[in-house]
């Protein structure tokens, strides 16, 4: 007779992983169980992890060929070795998902191979090359994250059409990148290529970039990123992609409100247009469960509708980011153990990593004019950044959202460099509902960047000093 886990956790990425050894930490039993072969989900894999590895290569590669001279720093002949900036790469994520392995033999977690289904209450069956087990559970978590959403019409063949699967790991650089989609996962893999050599055309159905961002954050952005070469199609959608000529692509466009097609030419498309919840196959049938028709399954601080059955990161309600999924994670894990598991929806922070970088937490100028609340708000720019100056990186700002009558901060919105870092201390003193002021009295070093975050909080009660 089989031992019965206290949880057995379907999938193994940032969400799951983090819930097996939060799990294991508090004592209890765990199992994990992962289709991919390796751990991190796509995150890891084929995500985060890989796209950042590139972001960092392709901006140290631009900035020799453009940069250093000014700089003093003569590098001779400049040239690039894809296949070994592809190599860095994986070396990377292979080392980071071989690091979890360790992390769950560390907390007594099973780490079990193979396609996880719900056989109905308390038992979750495992397919693999080995065979089928089932695997009795007190607890089950749905843990499966997301995949690429498809573009009706337009077939991914991860070669010359590519998802963000393919675009970490094209063959050479293309010449001509047509992106479909101006979100976050499509504008930091369509500046890779840019700054390896490609013509990057941005197509948008919408009638802005970055949708669901801060308006005046993405508007900078936009102009930010054409001014680096971007060529961008806004309010424009994509009909099909002939793929009939070895030589080229053909890309159909049309107004998104109707009208005259035109056709351009490139020889790789990237479709980008966001990422769906992966719970078909789930044998959700079995407990009761329905999804909605996104595949979204529906939860309650991560109880679904079944007995025992939890559900967390991309695959239930909330932003699809990794960040939030592990707080989820953990906050399942403490419930299941009896504690008081808790995530704060209102202070997860999103960032793209393109360069400049691009962070948000909280409310944006849009959502609090819509809702009538008052509000003041502080904003600096980088140009007026003693340490921006110095690192030729004086593109953007930081602005900060505040109660017009509490002071409490309410959001914050930052473009320029390494501001997904400084998005933190914005994040810490929302959790403790710290006023504008707070960070505006206190000390931060100079010459820092992070002396931007605290001039636009002076900004909000109107003594920004720098600027």
């Amino acid at each position: 007779m089989s031992e019965t886990y206290d949880l057995v956790i379907i999938g193994g990425g940032p969400g799951g992983y983090n819930c097996a050894i939060r799990a294991g930490q508090l004592g209890l039993k765990v199992a994990c169980v992962e289709m991919r072969g390796t751990l991190g989900g796509t995150c890891l894999n084929v995500g985060c992890i890989p796209s950042k590895a590139l972001l960092h290569a392709s901006e140290l590669y631009e900035a020799a060929g453009k940069d250093f001279a000014g700089l003093g720093i003569k590098t001779g002949g400049l040239s690039l070795d894809l296949d070994a900036m592809l190599a860095q790469k994986d070396e990377a994520v292979d080392g980071l998902t071989k690091g979890i392995e360790f992390l769950f033999k560390k907390n007594g977690v099973d780490y079990v191979r193979g396609r996880g289904r719900i056989a109905g209450a308390g038992k979750v069956e495992v397919t693999s090359d080995d065979g089928t087990q089932t695997l009795d559970a007190r607890h089950i978590v749905i843990a499966t994250g997301s995949e690429v959403t498809p573009l009706p019409g337009v077939e991914i063949d991860e070669k010359r059409v590519v998802s963000s699967t393919g675009a970490l790991s094209l063959a050479k650089v293309p010449e001509h990148l047509v992106l479909i989609g101006a979100g976050v996962i499509g504008l930091e893999l369509g500046s890779v290529w840019r700054r390896l050599g490609a013509k990057v055309t941005v197509v948008e159905y919408l009638d802005r970039i970055l949708p669901g961002m801060d308006t005046e954050l993405a508007k900078t952005a936009k102009r930010i990123f054409a001014k680096q070469g971007m060529d961008f199609h806004l309010s424009t959608k994509v009909t099909g992609v002939d793929t009939s000529s070895a030589d080229s692509l053909k890309v159909t466009l049309e107004p998104s409100a109707g009208g005259e097609a035109t056709t351009i030419e490139a020889d790789t498309v990237l479709v980008c247009i966001g990422r769906r919840p992966y719970t078909e196959g789930l044998g959700l049938e079995n407990v009761g469960i329905e999804a909605d028709g996104r595949g979204v399954i529906a939860n309650d601080h991560g109880k679904t509708s079944a007995e025992n059955v939890w559900v967390l990161g991309d695959c239930t309600t909330g932003p699809m980011l990794a960040h939030k999924a592990e707080d989820e994670g953990v906050a399942v894990a403490e419930r299941i153990a009896g504690k008081a598991g808790h995530v704060n929806y209102d202070v997860i922070p999103g960032v793209v990593y393109t360069a400049p970088e691009i962070a948000s937490v909280g409310l944006t100028e849009d959502e609090l004019k819509a809702s009538g609340r008052a509000y003041k708000k502080g904003k600096f720019p980088f140009q007026a950044n003693s340490r921006a100056r110095t690192s030729h990186t004086t593109d953007g700002f930081v602005k900060i959202l505040a109660d017009a009558e509490t002071d409490e901060i309410l959001g914050a919105h930052m473009i320029g460099a390494t501001v997904g870092e400084m998005i933190g201390e914005i994040c810490l003193a929302m959790e403790f509902r710290a006023a504008s002021e707070d960070v505006a009295r206190t000390c931060h070093p100079h010459p820092s960047l992070s002396e931007a975050v605290r001039q636009a909080a002076m900004g909000v009660e109107g003594w920004t000093m720098q600027a």
